[in-house]
């Protein structure tokens, strides 16, 4: 498989004061995909907009019609599979197909909480993991069955109804975020794709070198993972969120190409770049930016 470019835009800007026209610039720049996150706010951008993440992709695919689209993750974190189906088999039709379902475990950032009831503690990383373990099975049925009974530790579903199913047969794909064993697990099983942000024990502290062998120990892991299940990992993408790893793929055109090569040498094939945000950890030049999304992949 060839090397793809996507791009993920955060969604912090109102819809029609220049929300709108970065998804329609994405597909005029011939991003495979572009996805955003799935939080309730997040980290640095926390007292700033943000505005949810299926109604803007539900919005962007009303005004676009080759790029794909996504979320980069949906985590168990404030959702619940049965009405999360429905709402992804409505975002594909209106789509018209176009729609892959990045999904992981959530992490423990403030937002993670927010709905606690109350007296609830916030979910150890044990938990979040059991969460998800029910959650992505249950999802996967509710995705492709048109009635699901279910009676879980966590979750249940009584005659949840999804007539008539998702556009893309026999459900949209999965594109699962994981880096622990259970996770890997999960992403072998019910996966079409892989995600991973690389190493965050090195990501501020460690070498470009020594996150690239990070990934490379991932991607052996999860082809243990698939082997186990008699699955070939060739069948899975295999996606690199970038913006959490030592390098600067931004920095300047050569050291995105230089970036790109050596991660795809490893088997990534989709490469992700946060749409450049003034004043934010996110902060690049946006006609590098461009330039990257319209000549790069060439060089490779």
């Amino acid at each position: 498989m060839s090397l793809r470019l996507s791009t993920v835009i955060l969604p912090v800007r109102r819809w029609h004061d220049g929300g709108k026209e970065r998804w329609q610039r994405a597909e005029e720049l011939g991003f495979h995909t572009a996805y955003t996150y799935d939080h309730l706010s997040w980290r640095t951008f926390r007292d700033g907009p943000w505005f949810g993440a299926l109604p803007t992709l539900t919005a962007a695919a009303a005004v676009t019609g080759r790029m794909r689209l996504g979320t980069l993750v949906t985590s168990p974190n404030f959702r619940h599979p049965v009405t999360l189906a429905k709402e992804l088999i409505t975002l594909d039709d209106v789509s018209n197909g176009r729609i892959t379902l990045g999904i992981g475990a959530g992490g423990s950032g403030f937002d993670a909480s927010t709905l606690r009831r109350a007296g609830e503690e916030p979910w150890t990383p044990r938990e979040r993991a059991d969460h998800f373990g029910e959650f992505l099975p249950l999802l996967d049925r509710l995705l492709t069955e048109d009635s699901v009974t279910y009676e879980g530790e966590r979750y249940a579903a009584y005659e949840a109804r999804n007539i008539p199913g998702c556009v893309q047969r026999p459900r949209l794909p999965f594109a699962v975020a994981a880096t622990g064993p259970r996770g890997l697990g999960l992403a072998a099983r019910h996966g079409q794709a892989w995600v991973t942000t690389g190493d965050p024990k090195i990501s501020e502290t460690g070498t470009p070198e020594q996150s690239l062998e990070a990934v490379r120990g991932q991607i052996d892991r999860l082809g243990a993972a698939c082997a186990e299940l008699g699955r070939d990992v060739d069948e899975l993408g295999k996606v690199l969120l970038t913006g959490f790893t030592p390098d600067r793929p931004l920095g300047s055109f050569d050291a995105f190409v230089d970036f790109a090569g050596r991660h795809a040498a490893l088997g990534i094939d989709e490469i992700v770049l946060h749409w450049p945000l003034p004043d934010t950890d996110f902060a690049a030049d946006e006609k590098l930016f461009e330039r990257i999304a319209t000549e790069a992949l060439a060089q490779l």
